[in-house]
């Protein structure tokens, strides 16, 4: 292909290289710069000095998150909950999309569908409010309402903390799974429903055409999200842990995660080194899990892998 040729199919695609512009901008300034930073993790930060003039440590920042007796709990915690958040809006986000295609009704389909979308544009500060109002010790809905209607005596639901794991899952459950609900209801609609037409002549039950067209059709997708939330298993989100519990200490064993240990440790000491170590112990630990979780799905499915 000679210059001009190549001239002319520049010109051709210049609107498309126009619009995916600003993308790539946001990509390249919001996550390629930062990554820079990744060098405060290795050093003791003097910001008298600067941070490229700071002496090296090596390792020693990483030493923090593994020297106290809490790092095996905050592992666990972190890992657990991720899990169980990633299983069960999974499992409840499927349920939700394939009920709401189910709906004749575009109107009353449009409004389910703003209806679990909601709670996932809510901030994390009112999730902890409405949490607050249903536990409440003295006022909140569950002793006041449901517990005295069966005549069981107010729990302090702030001072339990072998309830929280359940607390925990539910609430993000309710604010989050309309996200992926959303998506898994895009893919239903792609499915041809010439599918179902054939399956309906063939005498199949709605729980077959689900078993047979509707999760294997599913499977990409389920696939690609998975994968996605594996590689942040090791982060958390840290209004949830924070916000959400109130910040109760009795409450630490079940509700402390990494992100929280970190940020409670910089507010005692404020060495913003050990942060960065945090994050960088983050990200690599979550580009391998990716990593290994496609390699196993690739050797299953090479077309379902994400690379």
């Amino acid at each position: 292909m000679n210059k001009k040729s190549k001239l002319l199919v520049y010109k051709k695609h210049f609107p498309l290289y126009l619009m995916i512009l600003p993308g790539v901008l946001y990509l390249i300034i919001n996550n390629y710069i930062p990554m820079a930073g990744m060098i405060i993790a290795f050093k003791k930060v003097n910001f008298s000095k600067g941070i490229l003039a700071s002496p090296f440590c090596g390792l020693d920042n990483f030493k923090f998150l593994f020297s106290s007796d809490q790092a095996w709990i905050i592992t666990r915690n972190t890992m657990l909950y991720n899990l169980a958040f990633i299983l069960v809006n999974m499992v409840i986000g499927i349920a939700i999309a394939i009920l709401i295609t189910q709906v004749r009704s575009k109107k009353m389909k449009k409004l389910y569908q703003s209806a679990i979308l909601l709670p996932f544009l809510m901030s994390m500060v009112i999730l902890s409010y409405i949490v607050y109002a249903m536990l409440s010790a003295e006022n909140g809905m569950v002793n006041n309402s449901i517990l005295k209607a069966l005549h069981i005596d107010p729990v302090q639901w702030y001072q339990r903390p072998e309830y929280w794991p359940f607390i925990l899952v539910i609430a993000n459950c309710w604010k989050g799974v309309g996200y992926g609900c959303l998506i898994y209801i895009a893919t239903l609609i792609g499915i041809d429903p010439t599918f179902y037409e054939a399956a309906r002549l063939d005498g199949a039950t709605k729980w077959q055409e689900i078993k047979k067209i509707t999760l294997p059709c599913m499977v990409p997708t389920i696939i690609t999200l998975l994968l996605l939330s594996i590689g942040r298993i090791f982060y958390s989100d840290f209004g949830l842990f924070y916000q959400v519990p109130m910040n109760s200490g009795v409450l630490l064993p079940t509700t402390n995660v990494i992100d929280t240990y970190v940020y409670r440790a910089l507010i005692e000491q404020g060495n913003i080194s050990m942060s960065s170590a945090a994050g960088v112990y983050q990200s690599l630990v979550g580009f391998a899990v990716v990593m290994v979780s496609n390699w196993v799905v690739r050797r299953a499915d090479k077309e379902k892998a994400l690379f």
